[in-house]
């Protein structure tokens, strides 16, 4: 048994331990992030999608809690109701991640939870909900969407003191809208006196996921490229924004999140970002063994970027102006996961109402 747990721990401890990457794990459920914790990870992502599995899998603790809170609260709505539960989810989670919160200062032990999806055309919404969330725990980390409204809401919630994961964000021009904005929260912030701490923002791109669109509109184009380029699209950006940031001095990282292969792990190591993966994908990378070599700044070979370059939309993705913020909410992977997002507000939805008004 202790040489099969020494295999799978080789290569993300190692990696967390010998570099500044930061390993995340991609779920708040507390059974998969315990478990992720021993293999280093000092931090959770979380969206409705992934809370909305968390709570569904375990009906055994999620029932009989979600039919107290509609007899505590018997005015509430299934909204407010599985809203409550994400809430006490995340809440669980947080206290797992305390002692890396305090021994990092701050800058991790970080659990996210994100805004309500439907609330993503309303900045005043956004920022009202973010600085409620960030009071339920000291380590809360808060997800907002990489729009021209979530961005502007991003920046305010900053100036009031919540700490910052930006979500929705698949490519570099994002990154860098979202890193401008939280540089100016805390410039504000110094300006007025207000009290100088560790946020630990950080700023996601969902590399699988633009990987994911890229694959999407190609096909839809009959657009041919060789076999696996597309697999590095989201790595290009990932590390791109990585330069950017460290370029620039911004005082928040990037997070590699949206996973689809190993390289959005292997080839970011090395870096001082976060990587976010669900914890299948850390037991599959330590399975496999998957070298712990520092490659964040191992540029995408000539080829491949030269051929992912021949294609607009990755351009868009790629170049720091290829898009202005007005345009981040339409861009295909942002409307393809604001609905998935949506979805599954609506299935969570469905999944109290099952529970409490069971069909007869």
């Amino acid at each position: 048994m202790s040489t099969l747990l020494e295999t799978r721990t080789t290569s993300l401890a190692r990696a967390v331990r010998a570099t500044p990457t930061a390993l995340w794990n991609d779920s708040a459920d507390p059974d998969e992030l315990r478990r992720s914790i021993e293999f280093g990870a000092v931090g959770a992502t979380c969206n409705p999608v992934i809370a909305f599995a968390a709570i569904k899998k375990r009906p055994d603790v999620w029932g009989p809690r979600l039919r107290e809170l509609a007899d505590e609260y018997p005015t509430w709505g299934e909204s407010e109701l599985g809203w409550q539960a994400v809430k006490e989810l995340s809440i669980a989670a947080a206290r797992l991640l305390e002692p890396a919160f305090a021994e990092s200062g701050g800058r991790n032990g970080r659990l996210s939870i994100q805004t309500d999806p439907r609330l993503h055309r309303d900045a005043g919404a956004l920022v009202a909900q973010a600085v409620e969330f960030s009071q339920l725990a000291q380590n809360i980390i808060v997800k907002i969407p990489a729009t021209a409204t979530g961005i502007a809401a991003m920046e305010e919630a900053a100036y009031r003191g919540v700490s910052i994961n930006a979500t929705l964000s698949f490519t570099v021009p994002q990154a860098i809208a979202v890193g401008e904005a939280l540089e100016r929260a805390l410039d504000r912030r110094a300006a007025d006196g207000l009290p100088e701490q560790e946020f630990g923002h950080v700023v996601t791109i969902m590399g699988g996921r633009l990987d994911d669109w890229l694959k999407k509109w190609t096909s839809e184009r009959r657009i041919l490229t060789r076999p696996g380029v597309l697999d590095w699209a989201g790595v290009a950006a990932l590390k791109r924004a990585h330069h950017l940031f460290t370029e620039r001095g911004y005082r928040s990282r990037i997070l590699s999140a949206a996973f689809r292969n190993h390289l959005q792990w292997s080839e970011l190591v090395g870096g001082d970002l976060v990587v976010s993966p669900p914890f299948d994908w850390q037991a599959r990378i330590n399975e496999s063994d998957i070298p712990a070599e520092s490659r964040i700044d191992v540029p995408v070979s000539a080829d491949v970027l030269s051929e992912l370059e021949s294609l607009s939309e990755f351009r868009r993705a790629y170049e720091v102006d290829g898009m202005v913020p007005a345009e981040f909410e339409d861009f295909g992977a942002a409307r393809n996961t604001l609905r998935q997002f949506l979805d599954a507000d609506a299935q969570l939805d469905a999944l109290v109402r099952d529970i409490l008004i069971p069909a007869a």
